[in-house]
C-alpha cells in the first residue's frame, strides 16, 4: 500500500499563486519528508472543475483505493478535493473510510483519524460549497447585466449563423446567415426538418429545430425565460419570424399530409371530437367516418358509441372545395401570401457542386499517392454525390413544386382557374394553406378557414 498525493488544478487557478502543480507538489512531498512517507504516487487533475468527482485521476485513485493499494489520500487544501459538500460526504464515507484509508488536509492541519479531523471537514466542506454557490450567483449577476445592455451573454455555442466578435461583445452575421433565412423560408414552403437537414451544412434536423426557434435571429437575446434587445444585427425580420412560429404550432398538431387523400389530416367527427380518417369502401368507393368507430388505434377514439355517418368522400371534398373556391375568388390578392424566393433547388445544386469538387480532389489525392485508405472515402462521397444527383432531378422534374405553389397561392384569387393544372401535393399544400379544420357531423360540413 502507498500514500496517495492528489493535486487538482481548476482552468481558472491555473496560474494562481500556491494553486499551480508545482507549487502543491513541493508542499506535499515536503510533509512526506516530514512524516518519514516514502511510497507514496501523485495522482494529479490538471485543468478540471472541482465540481464534481468526474475526472480521470480522481476516478484512478478511488479504484486504487477500493482495491486497498492505497493506506492515506494527502491534499494540499480540502478545496483541492472537492468543491461539493455532497461529494466530500461521498468521498470520506463511501470510499476512504470503508476501505481503512485515512484523509490529511494540510492547509487545514486535519486528519481524519481523529473525530475532532472528520467533524471539522464536514464544517469545512459546507463552506466550500457555499463559496462556489456565491460564485455561480455573482457569475449569473454579471451574465444578466451583460444581456440587458444588449451585449451576448458569452459561454455556450454561438448559434448558426453568427460569429462571436469578442471586442464588441456581439454577435456578426457570418457566411450562413443567407442559409438561416433560406431554412426560414423554405419551412414555409413545405419542407420538413429532416429534408432541410440534409440540403444544409447542420448536424442533424434538430439542429434546424433550434434554428427555427431561436429568437436571436430577431436581434433579442432570451436568457433566463426573458428576452431583452440586443445589439446585434438580425438575419429575419419580424413577419417572416411569425410565419414560421406559427406553421410550427400548425405542425405540431397534425400529421403531415400523405400522397392518397386530398382532405387528410383536416377532418374531424361533428359530434364526438375524435379525428376522421378516408377509407376504402367495396372497389371503387372511399368513405369518411370518425376514428371513435374503430378500435385499432384507441387512443383515437373520443366515445366509443359514436352513430355519426360514414360519409362519401367524394362529395365531401366536391362540397368543401365548392366552398373553398366562393371563399377564394373574393379575397384580394394582395398581402394574401409573403412573397418567398428561397429555391431549394439552388440549395441542392451548390451541395452537390461542393460534393462534385469534394470528389474530385479525392481522386488526385489518390492518383498521387496510392493510398488505399482514400478509396473507401471516395465510396461514401461518390454516393453521397448519387444521393445529392436524385434529390436534384425530383426537384427538377416536379419543377419546384413548392416555389410554383407558392407563386400561385400569390394570387389566391385565381385558386379556381388553376386547380385542374395543379399536381395532389400541390393541391394538398393549397387547401393546407387555407383550411384550419373541416367539422363533419351528419350531413352538415363546416370548413374553418386560415383567414
Amino acid at each position: 500500500m502507498h500514500t496517495a498525493l492528489y493535486i487538482r488544478v481548476s482552468t481558472d487557478a491555473q496560474y494562481e499563486e500556491g494553486y499551480s502543480v508545482d507549487a502543491q507538489k513541493q508542499k506535499l512531498e515536503q510533509y512526506c519528508r516530514l512524516k518519514d512517507i516514502t511510497e507514496y504516487e501523485f495522482y494529479i487533475d490538471g485543468g478540471w472543475s472541482g465540481s464534481n468527482i468526474d475526472r480521470p485521476e480522481m476516478k484512478r485513485m478511488i479504484e486504487d483505493i477500493r482495491n486497498r493499494r492505497i493506506s492515506a489520500v494527502i491534499v494540499y487544501k480540502l478545496d483541492r478535493l472537492s468543491r461539493s459538500q455532497k461529494d466530500t460526504v461521498f468521498l470520506l464515507e463511501d470510499v476512504f473510510i470503508p476501505n481503512g484509508c485515512s484523509f490529511i488536509s494540510l492547509n487545514e492541519n486535519f486528519d481524519t483519524t481523529t473525530p475532532y479531523g472528520k467533524a471539522m471537514i464536514g464544517i469545512l466542506s459546507v463552506f466550500a460549497q457555499l463559496e462556489r454557490e456565491n460564485i455561480r450567483e455573482r457569475t449569473r449577476m454579471g451574465m444578466a447585466e451583460r444581456v440587458k445592455s444588449g451585449l451576448w451573454m458569452g459561454g455556450g455555442r454561438v448559434p448558426f449563423g453568427y460569429d462571436y466578435e469578442p471586442g464588441r461583445d456581439i454577435l456578426v452575421p457570418n457566411g450562413h446567415a443567407e442559409d438561416v433565412r433560406r431554412i426560414y423560408e423554405l419551412y414555409l414552403q413545405g419542407y420538413s426538418t429532416t429534408q432541410l437537414a440534409e440540403m444544409f451544412d447542420v448536424s442533424e434536423d434538430k439542429q434546424i429545430t433550434d434554428i427555427l426557434d431561436r429568437v436571436t435571429y430577431l436581434g433579442k437575446i432570451r436568457f433566463r425565460g426573458e428576452v431583452f434587445d440586443a445589439r446585434h444585427e438580425p438575419i429575419v425580420t419580424q413577419e417572416l419570424w411569425d410565419m414560421v412560429q406559427a406553421e410550427r404550432r400548425r405542425r405540431s398538431t397534425k400529421k403531415a399530409v400523405p400522397n392518397t387523400y386530398l382532405l387528410t389530416g383536416l377532418l374531424y367527427c361533428g359530434r364526438c371530437g375524435a379525428k376522421m380518417r378516408y377509407q376504402k369502401w367495396g372497389r371503387n368507393k372511399v368513405k369518411i367516418y370518425c376514428y371513435s368507430q374503430q378500435s385499432s388505434k384507441k387512443y383515437l377514439i373520443k366515445d366509443s358509441s359514436c352513430d355519426n355517418v360514414k360519409a362519401d368522400s367524394a362529395q365531401v371534398e366536391s362540397i368543401v372545395l365548392a366552398d373553398l373556391f366562393r371563399r377564394t375568388d373574393s379575397i384580394s390578392a394582395e398581402g394574401a401570401v409573403s412573397e418567398i424566393t428561397a429555391s431549394a433547388e439552388r440549395v441542392l445544386k451548390q451541395r452537390y457542386d461542393e460534393a462534385a469538387a469534394k470528389l474530385k480532389r479525392l481522386y488526385n489525392l489518390y492518383a498521387a499517392s496510392g493510398d488505399e485508405l482514400l478509396l473507401e472515402t471516395i465510396e461514401e462521397n461518390k454516393a453521397a454525390l448519387a444521393s445529392l444527383r436524385k434529390q436534384l432531378e425530383e426537384e427538377s422534374a416536379s419543377r419546384s413544386t413548392s416555389r410554383e405553389l407558392t407563386r400561385r397561392l400569390l394570387k389566391v384569387s385565381n385558386l379556381r382557374s388553376q386547380w385542374d393544372s395543379l399536381s395532389m401535393k400541390e393541391r394538398q399544400q393549397a387547401v393546407n394553406t387555407c383550411i384550419e379544420k373541416i367539422v363533419i357531423d351528419g350531413s352538415d360540413i363546416d370548413v374553418f378557414y386560415r383567414f
